[in-house]
């Protein structure tokens, strides 16, 4: 969601370098900076010595974000508007099962690279670990939305897309289809 803020500002993913946060107040942390240095956010899942602090007795996750540095980073950014498609635009889902030391943020990639023209979003709506699953794996529920703004697209167009983004998520992450 936090990605999803960024890009809706105007951040590209060129602009930004995600790596482990170090912050005391996660157990698990990510931060977000630019490719200077600066950070723009932290996220993760706040530590149980905060929780107990407050009082709350289940997981809350967090994003801690810097908006001066925020604002400096995309007041330069001219806004761009453009005709809404008259064509419709095509979801399709894939449950993913991929090793665990994975990020989501390398599937949006190759998908991007994967498919430039027609391929307008990727989003990750369920992240699952536990039981039912071989060791060291997790699954990533994902949503691809694709469109293309000439035509309507039909069903063999649409699934020759999904096979080439399955083809690569499988020869480059490994990722088998749940």
């Amino acid at each position: 969601y936090l990605l999803n803020v960024l890009r809706r500002v105007g951040v590209t993913t060129g602009e930004v370098v995600e790596e482990n946060g170090d912050n005391n107040i996660f157990s698990h942390s990510r931060s977000i900076k630019t490719r200077g240095g600066k950070l723009i956010a932290e996220y993760g899942v706040l530590a149980a010595g905060v929780l107990k602090t407050c009082g709350i007795g289940q997981p809350v996750f967090f994003a801690d974000l810097n908006w001066t540095e925020l604002m400096r980073l995309v007041r330069k950014h001219k806004i761009e508007y453009k005709e809404i498609s008259k064509f419709p635009q095509v979801s399709r889902d894939l449950a993913l099962l991929v090793d665990k030391g994975v990020e989501f943020a390398e599937i949006e990639k190759i998908a991007y690279q994967t498919e430039k023209k027609l391929l307008k979003n990727v989003e990750l709506f369920d992240v699952y670990e536990g039981k039912n699953l071989p060791a060291g794996k997790k699954s990533y529920a994902v949503n691809f939305i694709i469109q293309d703004d000439n035509r309507t697209l039909n069903d063999k167009a649409i699934d020759a897309v999904m096979k080439k983004l399955i083809a690569n998520l499988t020869n480059k992450l490994g990722a088998q289809l749940r």
